[in-house]
């Protein structure tokens, strides 16, 4: 505020909202925001503005909102303005969202910029940009990277998905950590209220067969026998703790690898995420498979075998040798590719679709869509891995099985197909889906009220 005069220092965009409120204001009857806004803009913007929660926005108010939502105007143009030359063409449009996987027709382009260019030179300045979206708030490409939010929300027990991207403004916001620990939260509720799935799963993958038909009441009783109710979470505790390291370390891997691939723009196109994406998962595996191998032994653990984690890592290290500890490590990565591919392609089909379809005023699919998307993806991801996945586990828990030879990756894969058949490779699949609904379902409901303890703000 300019101290001489108590006046707000306004640019030519800000001085044209505030003419247009002010002709609003004089206007009998009229609408606040005049007749040429729908009401759901209207109401937008007044809770984009409205600081003091009272259900209106007075002068002061509208001001902080038209400066707030200039300066992030701003940061989308530039983002747009790949040539860096104040302009933006149909190519760039085009080009900018081919990087977050929305694909669109050169007609389509023009289209949109025929709906901002003032002066028909096909091509749009700063003055074009702002002047169309000052008082349609947040309607800009990054508002689909804050609603698309996807791996950071779901846990379905498999951290094998490529990282979400964050916003410039999440960045220096410093919300980004407030997302991932948010997520982290998410991912320990869920996975602990699908333990008992999730337990079941291994016992089917690595103990049923044709001559052990294995179903879900027969295997939950069977649990429950041999240790009672509490045993349904056997292997929880190693399952939860593993989530905060290796959501951290595959997060700085992503940050790097993104750098490495020398990509300025602030987000990856679609292949570059899945090439990024699969080596951070990679090395974050790498670094926590010790624990994925505990997992799985404290879930086949009889009653009294290990009094603990240290004390299940300890017999295994004096049994069996640090090797131990990463058997199963090569089907293990192999499944971070068709899991992270399938999973990243299908869910950017879907989000593609949808807003090609039905995004008009808003990025924003809302809760139904939104949980849709990312159980069908996650699905279809599992299903692509899920029998790597199985020889994963058959192998990290041979010591555990009587009798059971040491067998390589291949050898694995050849006994089960010549004795159990294709089937014999989606043991413990029904189980394993039936967590899926309620593990995405569980996972959003906590992260965005852990969202809401840390006070992110970037939805």
């Amino acid at each position: 505020m300019c101290q001489a005069c108590h006046c707000w220092p306004l640019s030519a965009g800000l001085l044209q909202g505030l003419l247009f409120l002010c002709a609003c204001e004089r206007s009998k009857g009229g609408s606040c925001f005049g007749s040429g806004q729908p009401l759901g803009i209207q109401m937008k913007i007044v809770q984009a503005g409205d600081k003091d929660l009272d259900g209106q926005l007075d002068f002061e108010e509208f001001v902080h909102y038209l400066q707030d939502h200039e300066k992030k105007l701003r940061l989308v143009f530039k983002s747009l303005d790949k040539k860096n030359d104040g302009r933006i063409d149909a190519q760039e449009i085009m080009q900018s969202l081919r990087d977050l996987g929305v694909k669109i027709s050169e007609q389509q382009a023009e289209k949109i910029l025929k709906s901002m260019d003032k002066n028909g030179t096909m091509t749009i300045d700063w003055n074009e940009w702002r002047d169309y979206h000052l008082l349609h708030p947040v309607e800009n490409i990054p508002e689909i990277i804050l609603y698309w939010k996807h791996s950071t929300i779901f846990d379905v027990g498999e951290n094998l998905t490529v990282p979400d991207e964050f916003t410039v403004e999440e960045r220096q916001t410093g919300m980004w950590w407030r997302h991932l620990v948010a997520g982290g939260g998410a991912g320990a509720v869920s996975r602990t209220c699908t333990a008992p799935l999730d337990r079941l799963k291994v016992l089917m993958q690595v103990h049923a067969s044709r001559t052990n038909n294995m179903c879900i009441v027969g295997g939950f009783t069977q649990m429950i026998r041999e240790g009672g109710a509490k045993s349904l979470w056997r292997g929880n505790g190693i399952n939860v703790l593993k989530i905060a390291p290796e959501s951290a370390i595959k997060f700085m891997a992503y940050e790097q690898i993104k750098r490495l691939v020398g990509s300025d723009q602030e987000t990856l196109r679609i292949h570059e995420r899945l090439v990024a994406g699969s080596l951070a998962g990679a090395i974050a595996q790498s670094s926590i498979y010790p624990m994925e191998v505990l997992k799985t032994r404290m879930a086949l653990r009889k009653t009294g075998q290990y009094s603990g984690m240290l004390d299940c890592a300890r017999k295994i290290l004096a049994r069996e040798g640090m090797t131990a500890f990463y058997k199963g490590y090569v089907p293990n990565m192999l499944g971070i590719i068709p899991y992270a591919g399938i999973d990243l392609a299908v869910y950017e089909t879907l989000k593609n679709a949808w807003l090609q379809r039905y995004a008009v005023n808003s990025a924003d699919p809302g809760v139904f869509v939104l949980l849709a998307c990312g159980t069908i993806s996650s699905t279809c991801g599992q299903l692509a891995s899920y029998p790597l996945a199985l020889v994963r586990t058959r192998m990290q828990a041979q010591a555990s099985i009587e009798g059971a030879p040491e067998v390589t990756m291949s050898s694995l894969f050849k006994q089960i197909l010549r004795t159990e058949g294709a089937f014999g490779l989606y043991r413990g699949l029904a189980p394993n889906f039936m967590k899926v609904i309620p593990a995405v379902s569980i996972s959003y409901v906590v992260y965005e009220n852990l969202k809401i303890t840390l006070g992110v703000q970037s939805r």
